[in-house]
């Protein structure tokens, strides 16, 4: 019978070439011994020292390297140093104490900055306040590690008269751009369990993904997705569950159901397309950074299919040789709390630019004590970085020096927003669909 008289045939999905580089970011090796968050800082400031040391050579090379201890009144020279960021308003466990013992409620502060705050830089032998108009503090974050050109003053200060980043990693070369269309769809902050839930919103999410929802055409660019990526807060549980008491029979549902109806809904897109899964803040995972992958347990639904994969947070993987890297949100947001930019895209664009992806752990943002190495360290400069559960979606195409091209892309919370990001792997171009139940 010819296809005209039995219909045309199915599309079928496209496929990419995929890797998981999540390695490095487990801890199921790692063991702790008691020990303390300083290991974490040395290691950053000697592998962040064998970078900038490289570039220093280039950027002033007339000038001497000195150690804080090895300065000397008046004389020009550069440091190499880890900043901390002193804040009067940073909360402190001592403030929250007593504070939690007083009669005065308590106003929780968006961002921490003030007037008042100024950088510190400190090396192996010691620290050494920084003085100047060069290194603005609203601009910086405790953890970042810079090269500093200046002199001490009379007053022990250093005064800045220039600074040196890492900057922007080298980059492996994309593939040409003389590839078909394929895309990548990333979603975040589905919230399912809570008020802002919408299932049929998220439902009709769902029937496009997996090609079944519009008419011909939007059913061609469905089959052209050839992977979906769900960056964190997937799932929201009630926060009391948490403390460690017995949960009453009654209350078991409402610990479950979010759970199982999550699990009901992965199933439907595993079956059709290949999904990862991130942990987020609200999601039944450890806490600190490295979030751990989420335990398959959780998803009998969709754990059966090979097209289901649990990652861990920060998550990088690499798509027909497109390199990713991304998080659920922890690390921008905390930049937000303790320091300034115009958007969320600058956010991303410093820790870039910093090599480091949490840059802030861990000072203020949880993470792993680890001895013999720092996981968030950006070695080589991703083609596509990612982050979830900001307020609204945005992307920019940052260039580097050295023929760095990144897309950064902002991903809004879908049980907010009803938006999904779609990328397309051919050129790096990406737009936002939005999803709504709004007669």
């Amino acid at each position: 019978m010819a296809d005209s008289e039995m219909g045309e045939a199915p599309l079928e999905r496209k496929q990419a070439v995929y890797r998981n580089l999540d390695e490095r970011f487990g801890i199921q090796g790692e063991k702790y011994k008691g020990q303390q968050y300083s290991h974490i800082y040395y290691v950053r400031l000697h592998q962040m020292r064998s970078f900038l040391q490289s570039l220093i050579s280039k950027w002033k090379p007339h000038l001497p390297v000195n150690s804080v201890l090895g300065l000397e009144e008046g004389k020009e020279c550069i440091i190499v140093g880890t900043l901390y960021k002193h804040m009067k308003l940073k909360p402190s466990v001592l403030d929250e104490y007593s504070k939690e013992r007083s009669a005065i409620p308590l106003v929780k502060l968006h961002n921490f900055m003030s007037t008042d705050d100024h950088l510190i830089l400190e090396d192996e032998s010691g620290r050494v306040k920084l003085a100047g108009p060069v290194l603005a503090p609203s601009a910086f974050v405790t953890g970042i590690v810079v090269a500093i050109h200046g002199k001490e003053t009379s007053k022990g200060d250093f005064f800045v008269e220039d600074f040196l980043d890492a900057g922007l990693p080298p980059q492996v070369d994309r593939p040409l751009d003389s590839r078909e269309d394929k895309y990548v769809a990333f979603v975040s902050g589905l919230g399912v369990g809570s008020s802002a839930f919408n299932p049929l919103q998220f439902q009709l999410f769902v029937d496009h993904i997996t090609g079944h929802l519009g008419d011909e055409n939007e059913q061609r660019i469905s089959s052209q997705i050839v992977r979906l990526v769900i960056a964190g807060n997937s799932m929201h549980i009630q926060q009391s569950y948490f403390f460690g008491q017995s949960v009453a029979p009654k209350d078991h549902a409402k610990l479950t159901e979010p759970i199982r109806e999550l699990d009901i809904f992965l199933t439907q897109l595993v079956s059709a397309l290949p999904v990862d899964i991130m942990p987020g803040c609200k999601d039944p995972a450890n806490y600190n950074l490295p979030q751990q992958p989420l335990h398959t347990c959780l998803f009998s639904g969709a754990s059966a299919y090979n097209t289901f994969t649990s990652c861990t947070n920060p998550h990088q993987f690499d798509l027909d040789n497109v390199q990713f890297v991304g998080t659920s949100g922890q690390n921008i947001d905390d930049l937000d709390k303790y320091s300034d930019a115009k958007d969320r895209i600058e956010f991303m664009e410093r820790t870039l630019r910093w090599r480091h992806l949490a840059p802030t752990a861990p000072n203020t943002l949880g993470c792993y004590p680890y001895t013999d190495k720092d996981p968030f360290l950006i070695e080589s400069c991703p083609h596509v970085y990612f982050v979830g559960n900001q307020e609204k979606y945005e992307t920019r195409l940052l260039q580097g020096p050295d023929k760095q091209s990144v897309r950064l892309i902002s991903i809004p919370r879908f049980c907010e927003t009803g938006v999904a990001v779609m990328l397309n792997l051919r050129n790096l171009e990406c737009h936002a669909l939005t999803f709504s139940t709004n007669l």
